[in-house]
């Protein structure tokens, strides 16, 4: 096994990873963009699912302390029509497989089970280059190098590392999502409050969305979901709130009241999140020294799927790393094996809109 495993990203993949190599005593160094673990937020609620979140961190051995991160209540789902009718409605009884968590307080979790040290902060990746058996060099933002024996890429959609192995780069996937938040919202937004309940909320057409939760406390966090070109976002002026707000809720117009509130009452500017998604099936032959996980190596619009991913590529490589510590590239192999398949089976999943489908028609195969 080499002496230095460099992990480039410090998501929730990247440092799963990290953590199961301590746990079986291989040393691993990662490096992120970021400057602090606050430089940004960190999304909003994530539900971990029993199949592969969850097996992830049984496997990084941190399943005590997910659980203490916990949001009791909010795995309840409500579905709504446009016209505010309720067309499904699931409870929160603590029995359901997918227990929600702040992104934010899951990564500092992680940090927090690693030796100091592990993360190196600041470290902007510019380039990434073959030495030739199996090594690699990368170059930072700041002019620094590093070489190393094993190199994984969890830099996620614009990897870094990824063009050693693949020349696919993501492409946009026709839509984008607006992101919204209402504060305080039992007392200020009560109307919105009551229709997203204590859970998450959808509504949605062919070509629009919308889709809420509610965060720790009262916030409500809102994704707007709208199938449009990038040109088409383009066009809509997002250094002026108030306008991109008004020109985002047009297109909800005969919507329940109730529901665009969740647009025209945002109490930060919208976010815009334009979508990306990597060829379906990608995959990418064996390369001596260097893989990836996550977005990086299998990035699709989002459908729940993404994060719980991440972690279990970052366990399961892991876990081949440590049951193969003199061969390498016969870890390597094994994980990019398992991976291959999982990643395009979950990439067919169609999130909310196959959800919706399901629930109209119970006999459908979808969901």
């Amino acid at each position: 096994m080499p002496t230095d495993v460099t992990i480039i990203g410090a998501g929730l993949g990247g440092l799963v990873l990290a953590r199961v190599l301590h746990l079986r005593g291989i040393p691993a160094t990662v490096y992120e963009a970021e400057t602090s673990p606050a430089a940004r937020t960190q999304g909003g609620m994530l539900d971990i699912h029993d199949y592969n979140g969850q097996l992830a961190l049984n496997t990084a051995d941190l399943m005590d302390e997910f659980r203490g991160l916990v949001v009791e209540g909010r795995q309840a789902m409500r579905v709504i029509d446009p016209d505010g009718t309720v067309l499904h409605e699931m409870a929160d009884d603590g029995t359901g497989g997918r227990p929600e968590v702040q992104r934010g307080e899951l990564r500092q979790m992680l940090l927090d089970s690693l030796p100091a040290r592990t993360v190196r902060w600041g470290r902007k990746v510019t380039a990434a280059r073959a030495l030739g058996d199996g090594r690699h060099e990368v170059t930072f933002a700041d002019g620094r190098t590093v070489v190393t024996g094993l190199l994984v890429g969890a830099d996620g959609a614009w990897s870094r590392v990824r063009p050693l192995l693949s020349t696919a780069t993501p492409e946009y996937a026709g839509k984008s999502v607006v992101e919204t938040y209402l504060y305080e919202s039992d007392t200020r937004h009560p109307v919105a409050a009551k229709t997203v309940g204590g859970g998450a909320m959808i509504a949605l057409t062919p070509d629009r969305e919308i889709f809420a939760h509610r965060e720790r406390g009262d916030t409500l966090h809102a994704y707007v979901g709208l199938h449009e070109p990038r040109e088409w976002f383009a066009a809509v002026d997002f250094t002026d709130a108030a306008a991109a707000t008004a020109r985002i809720a047009r297109e909800f117009a005969g919507w329940a009241p109730e529901l665009t509130a969740l647009i025209t009452d945002c109490d930060v500017p919208p976010i815009l999140r334009p979508l990306y998604a990597l060829p379906a099936g990608h995959r990418w032959g064996r390369v001596p020294g260097v893989t990836l996980l996550g977005d990086a190596a299998h990035l699709s619009p989002p459908n729940g799927e993404g994060a719980n991913l991440a972690m279990l590529d970052g366990a399961e490589l892991g876990t081949a790393l440590a049951a193969h510590p003199d061969d390498v590239e016969t870890a390597l192999a094994e994980y990019e094996r398992a991976i291959f398949p999982r990643s395009a089976e979950a990439a067919e999943f169609g999130g909310a809109e196959e959800l919706l489908s399901h629930l109209k028609d119970p006999t459908s195969q979808s969901a």
